[in-house]
């Protein structure tokens, strides 16, 4: 007679470290596949890598943490995923797990109840951090989940079975993801976000079970950023704080809002790039001072501290620039007095060496290298801001799919005005700095960029990587593909035909400009020969053709 399986009532934090590490490692290894299930057979799909990026930041912090208790163990699991989110995936992920922290964080051990009132917590924290939830989505599959969780908790105390209904009652709700958006049934796939999750919770599953799962491989936090950085160069002497200190203050209890500003207020005495984060009974801070042990000092008066990590920039920028041991040792100069801020700045997201340079001559302080096919991170965005020496920084995304972590970077920010314009395209983000007016406050600017890009029209014409059907248009891989704002409109087998026919949708009797950006793809011979027919077309409307150098996208169009 076969023994009865013992009932696991709770599990410690131990064990919830490695489930949560479980987790990001199947996210990782199904991410291609994730990719896959984007809806548009772009060559630009990325959920699986953007979601699969977050949880790995994510995990890599779990795995550091500097107890092993729950409430340290979720803390790095929200702060890990905060910073490395990519993409509406990765922060809707980042914001689960958050929720899921504030749920759970008072516990020594999570029973069925307190675990299924983390996952309704999560849902609660997800849902307020996107304007407009839409169902069918990686929202639906977490909020039915969970209402699943919270139900089967009255029911059993056995952790191994709610996990097992709870990853059930996740596979059901994703199945049924294309009932809900058309557009999923009609490309005949599930929601690719609602399949992350699902990997997700399958892995950490697998780890409860007992399933082996390699664990290894996950380390700190790497400091490269995934999305390269551009800048103007910096000499050595011009880093008036030569010291990137950070670090995690465990108070004994919150602290008010006039404790952290005075706290604030201390450290913009002793430095700048000051980034000061109080969340209930911890407070992440950043600072660049020549005095580190001043910040730890004041720090230590709130609480216990740990993370902590002090950087030597002058020593990185030597290192950076491969000066010889001679170069690095020559005397410093006096550091020039610091300039004062100026007024405005600007942060862009952009790709390729034509798109770059045309945002430079417009003025913008600092490109980050990313868009369709490597969405930036909230940290990316944080340490491009913090380079920007300006009282109020725009920030140009260029893409929907890096809006959020914008959001997310701005809301992180204290010592500076930092203002999204929501530019979900690069010729949209190139008309919005265009008509800048420095002359006008923030808030003007702000309105008016934002009544700039309502008036332009972006096309694209890429190529199709797989077989679908979208919006009645039947396309096979290989096929070009013409897409303005509202989606796919033109499919064909040649990509000058296809841009033509893609502008004869967009130009209309009160357009005005048609802008022209060749890509990487393409010669410069092939986008000649576009723009005279073009020209001739369009008599009545200026016609600009410019070296763009994406790549993916053989033109980008703009109409205004």
């Amino acid at each position: 007679m076969m023994e009865a399986k013992i009932k696991m009532k709770q599990i410690d934090a131990a064990l919830l470290q490695k489930m949560l590490i479980g987790g990001a490692k199947r996210l990782e290894a199904n991410k291609e596949y994730i990719n896959e299930l984007n809806v548009f057979p772009v060559p630009d799909g990325d959920t699986g890598t953007n979601m699969t990026m977050t949880a790995l930041a994510a995990a890599k912090e779990v795995g550091n943490a500097p107890e092993v208790t729950v409430k340290e163990v979720t803390r790095a699991l929200s702060s890990g995923s905060l910073r490395g989110a990519r993409g509406n995936s990765g922060v809707i992920l980042s914001q689960l797990f958050r929720g899921f922290y504030k749920g759970v964080k008072s516990e020594e051990v999570l029973t069925t109840q307190t675990a299924a009132a983390g996952f309704k917590n999560a849902v609660d924290t997800a849902y307020k951090a996107v304007m407009k939830p839409k169902e069918g989505t990686i929202l639906t599959v977490a909020k039915v989940t969970a209402e699943k969780a919270v139900e089967c908790a009255r029911d059993t105390e056995d952790f191994n079975e709610f996990a097992e209904v709870v990853v059930k009652e996740a596979n059901a709700i994703l199945k049924k993801t294309p009932e809900m958006l058309p557009v999923l049934k009609e490309a005949g796939v599930v929601d690719s976000g609602g399949q992350g999750l699902v990997e997700f919770l399958q892995g950490a599953v697998d780890v409860l079970s007992g399933k082996e799962v390699d664990l290894s491989g996950v380390e700190r936090t790497a400091k490269k950023p995934a999305a390269a950085q551009t800048e103007a160069p910096l000499e050595e002497k011009d880093i008036k704080f030569g010291y990137c200190t950070e670090f995690i203050v465990m108070t004994k209890e919150e602290i008010s809002m006039e404790e952290e500003q005075k706290f604030k207020d201390f450290l913009m005495g002793i430095g700048d790039s000051i980034v000061v984060v109080a969340d209930e009974d911890i407070i992440k801070v950043h600072v660049h001072t020549n005095h580190p042990g001043k910040a730890i000092e004041k720090g230590l008066t709130y609480g216990e501290l740990t993370n902590m990590k002090i950087d030597n920039m002058r020593e990185e920028h030597r290192e950076r620039l491969n000066l010889t041991q001679a170069e690095a040792q020559v005397e410093e100069q006096p550091a020039k007095p610091e300039e004062p801020r100026k007024d405005y700045g600007f942060v862009a997201v952009s790709i390729g060496q034509g798109m770059n340079d045309i945002f430079r001559e417009l003025g913008v302080d600092y490109l980050i290298e990313g868009g369709q096919t490597m969405n930036p991170s909230t940290e990316d965005m944080l340490n491009a801001i913090e380079q920007v020496n300006a009282e109020t920084v725009f920030i140009l995304p260029n893409n929907k799919n890096i809006i959020l972590a914008a959001t997310q970077a701005q809301s992180l920010v204290e010592d500076k005005n930092v203002v999204i314009i929501p530019t979900t395209t690069v010729p949209q983000g190139i008309s919005a700095i265009i008509g800048f007016d420095p002359e006008a406050d923030a808030e003007e600017n702000e309105e008016s960029m934002k009544d700039i890009i309502e008036c332009v029209k972006t096309g694209e014409v890429t190529y199709a990587v797989r077989d679908t059907s979208i919006n009645g248009i039947t396309i096979k891989i290989d096929d070009i593909m013409g897409i303005d704002d509202d989606g796919i409109k033109k499919v064909g087998q040649d990509v000058e035909k296809v841009t033509l026919e893609l502008l004869e949708e967009m130009v209309d009797e009160d357009s005005e400009l048609i802008s022209i950006y060749y890509g990487a793809d393409t010669t410069k011979e092939q986008a000649e020969a576009l723009l005279e027919k073009v020209e001739e077309t369009y008599g009545d409307c200026d016609v600009q053709l410019e070296y763009g150098g994406q790549p993916i996208y053989y033109f980008l169009l703009s109409v205004e």
